[in-house]
């Protein structure tokens, strides 16, 4: 299985697999499509209404990765479950601790 995420110089990209109106906020665990391709499965009780649900992972994924709510940006995925998120900052560091949240 490959990696959820992909290192660039000065960010991140991680692919999530969201579910809005999940009932809590969290980062779960990691699935493959048929494709082939790997997900983190995210929930927040956010709807996906007006870009509700796409600001609540957002600050759920700043919060977990201890980084700025502005250094999170959403690159695709803006009306689908599956999006691609940039994470400005040390990409080593950001590594580690997705790791870490991935082992939890």
């Amino acid at each position: 299985m490959s990696l959820v995420h992909s290192r660039a110089a000065d960010h991140i990209r991680l692919s999530i697999r969201l579910t809005p109106n999940g009932g809590s906020d969290s980062l779960g665990s990691v699935e493959e499509d048929a494709a082939g391709k790997v997900w983190l499965k995210a929930r927040v009780t956010a709807v996906p209404d007006k870009g509700r649900a796409n600001k609540a992972l957002i600050a759920l994924v700043a919060k977990k990765l201890g980084v700025a709510r502005s250094s999170v940006t959403l690159l695709s995925g803006d009306t689908s479950r599956q999006k691609i998120l940039r994470i400005d900052g040390d990409p080593e560091d950001l590594c580690f601790r997705l790791q870490q949240i991935l082992d939890a």
